[in-house]
């Protein structure tokens, strides 16, 4: 069994390193239902580290599931006033947020596409709210999985039933680089030194556009812009509190242009989408814009997923991440896109990571109401940069960095 420290531990992490909370601060919680126990264990470490208050929202996807079979689609995916006033006053005072993911991969593999699309609509027009603060607001948040006994079963059906959950945490604990005894603290700021020196090499080299293939059928052009920084982006608020988006996290990830992107590029892990697991599809693109879903499953979500809003089909983020990368080195596909995105390169539909670009900018970022990573990199994934000067750089080579 899993000591309790241990989860005292990660709850620790997620408080200080993932959101870093602040003294006085009220934090906003979404927490998967299946995932309630560990919820305490994050209240306790938040109030520890003198938040003011810790306000918890469960997210109850079975109810929405048997709520979607007898519900209009219209009426699953309307945002009631009550919902987008809920957490409203506590951001304008100041909030961070957080997102307890708890994974049930096969809660919705008997729900219909349309109803499993409308719940997805739904959940994620809610986190507009919160993912609006965090750009206007420049409030920490953080996204990070919670143990369940559903998502333990699901992804190690090759160990023992009763060993699972804990196997499980296992996992996630060597992910996030936790051990009883390390200075958790001093192991993310080192992290995140690697990453941030590493961005700024790619930044160095002042690239115009990846060209990313692999013997998957992946051949695609996306173009980056001056203010496509993977390393070091000056932050406009002197007030500015650092955090960490997301944990587990491996990826430097920037904006590409919205009208850059120019090809065909093939998943190489699965994607879940209001909870139904989406695998072996692709995208053409064509000046930017998706142009084509190539599915034979899960294809009627896809191409409702691009046509959320006029922006939907064009990408928002393009990240890098190595194939032998600790994730991907587990051996598990765990069907929940915080992890496995941190497994390979990947892209994002939708709203792009940077701020809008100058009034007078001969460049564009995307806006959108979804922001949706799918995982691309492959073992053999080879990426060639174009610098200004039209010099061209491998920047990976059999899936990995290269420079």
């Amino acid at each position: 069994m899993i000591k309790e420290e241990l989860k005292k531990k990660y709850a620790y992490t997620l408080a200080r390193v993932g959101l870093n909370v602040q003294p006085g601060q009220t934090v906003l919680v979404e927490a998967a239902i299946e995932g309630r126990d560990f919820v305490p264990y994050f209240a306790e470490e938040c109030y520890k580290l003198g938040a003011g208050n810790v306000v918890v929202h469960y997210l109850d996807l079975p109810t929405m599931k048997v709520s979607a079979a007898y519900r209009k689609g219209e009426d699953i995916r309307n945002v009631e006033d009550w919902e987008q006033l809920q957490c409203q006053k506590y951001l304008d005072e100041g909030a961070c947020y957080i997102r307890l993911e708890g994974v049930n991969p096969k809660l919705m593999e008997d729900c219909p596409e349309e109803e499993a699309n409308a719940i997805f609509a739904h959940v994620d027009a809610v986190r507009n709210i919160m993912r609006k603060a965090s750009r206007e607001k420049h409030c920490q948040w953080c996204i990070a999985m919670i143990p369940t006994k559903e998502w333990a079963d699901y992804i190690l059906p090759d160990i023992k039933e009763e060993d699972r959950y804990d196997e499980l945490w296992e996992l996630i604990l060597k992910l996030c680089y936790i051990t009883e005894d390390n200075d958790i603290v001093a192991v993310w700021e080192e992290k995140n030194r690697l990453k941030l020196e590493r961005g700024n090499l790619i930044d160095s080299y002042n690239f115009t556009k990846f060209h990313y293939t692999a013997s998957n059928g992946t051949d695609l052009t996306v173009e980056l812009t001056p203010d496509s920084k993977f390393g070091y982006r000056p932050r406009g608020d002197q007030n500015f509190i650092r955090f960490n988006a997301n944990i587990p996290t491996e990826e430097i990830c920037t904006t590409p242009e919205k009208f850059g992107t120019n090809g065909v590029v093939y998943a190489s892990r699965p994607l879940v989408l209001g909870g139904k697991s989406v695998e072996n599809f692709g995208f053409r693109f064509e000046n930017g814009k998706v142009v084509e879903v190539i599915a034979n499953e899960g294809k009627e979500m896809l191409e409702a997923l691009v046509k959320m809003d006029e922006n939907a089909g064009y990408l928002g983020e393009a990240a890098l991440v190595e194939y032998h990368s600790p994730i991907s080195m587990s051996g598990r596909v765990f069907y929940t896109t915080l992890i496995d995105e941190n497994a390979s390169c990947h892209l994002a539909l939708g709203r792009g990571l940077n701020g809008a670009q100058p009034k007078d900018s001969k460049y564009t970022f995307n806006d959108s109401v979804i922001h949706i990573d799918f995982m691309i990199g492959t073992p053999d994934m080879h990426i060639v940069g174009t610098t200004a000067d039209g010099k061209e750089v491998v920047i990976f080579d059999q899936g990995d960095f290269a420079i």
